[in-house]
């Protein structure tokens, strides 16, 4: 079937933190009750024809900001040659990994074999230990969560958290967090041209259990695990509950 349009009804539920009176939830239940997964190695046929085997890695990894860059420094110290395809074999080095775009905006590097371009950490379906992102391969090897040692924007894709304050008549304000999907837009005008996207599309909706379960690690470091486990509790509630309306068009009936 093809993507599914970008804009149908969606049900939001908001709740106050519970570890921060001053903030407040504002939840996807539409998108984190559906049944989306990555298919990257299943299936999933990149998000530019030119690049099939590179899943959303095609383009490099914006940092979400210098601790996390650091953060991610100083796992790529420790990848070795067996675990990254195009490790420069020696000490490597800030140039080995991080470039600027066209904004002077650090993000990792992109690499061409063949024609094909992606992110210098993907390693390509010839590599030994097969295709996929050396630094998800190191937290694996190391029994860690990948989200420790990748890019904070490679792990929350495609979960997409938001922030802006919101004022009140009464003259106070709070900050409302939004965790909702990741659709093409949040790519900016860019986002338009790709070839495929997951999110909004069926064959990416095949998983057995909801989002906000299989996406528990991501969720619980986005929102802190009080906030988590009060999501948990409305996800479940609207499952027990919910219409037509507020199903994922992408998901089967």
């Amino acid at each position: 079937m093809p993507e599914v349009d970008l804009d149908f009804p969606r049900a939001f539920v908001e709740f106050v933190d519970p570890d921060d009176a001053d903030q407040v939830f504002r939840c996807d239940l539409t998108w984190l009750t559906s049944g989306y997964t990555c298919i990257f190695g299943q299936g999933c046929p990149g998000i530019y024809s030119t690049s099939p085997d590179t899943g959303c890695c095609t383009l490099g990894a914006h940092f979400s900001d210098t601790d996390d860059q650091r953060r991610v420094a100083g796992f790529v110290a420790e990848l070795t040659p067996e675990q990254w395809q195009f490790h420069p074999g020696r000490r490597v080095r800030k140039g080995d990994w991080v470039e600027k775009d066209e904004d002077g905006e650090p993000k990792t590097r992109t690499h061409e074999v063949a024609g094909q371009s992606a992110c210098v950490f993907h390693n390509r379906t010839d590599f030994h230990a097969g295709a996929g992102c050396a630094l998800h391969l190191l937290a694996l090897e190391q029994g860690r969560n990948p989200l420790e040692t990748k890019p904070d924007v490679c792990w929350q894709l495609p979960i997409r958290r938001t922030f802006r304050t919101v004022e009140r008549q009464d003259e106070t304000s709070y900050t409302e967090v939004t965790i909702t999907e990741y659709d093409r837009r949040g790519w900016g005008p860019g986002g338009h041209d790709l070839d495929w996207y997951c999110s909004g599309n069926t064959e990416a909706h095949v998983a057995v259990e909801p989002l906000y379960v299989t996406n528990a690690a991501e969720l619980t470091e986005l929102m802190g695990a009080p906030a988590y486990a009060e999501l948990v509790r409305l996800c479940e509630a609207h499952l027990r509950s919910r219409s037509a309306l507020a199903l994922h068009p992408a998901d089967p009936r």
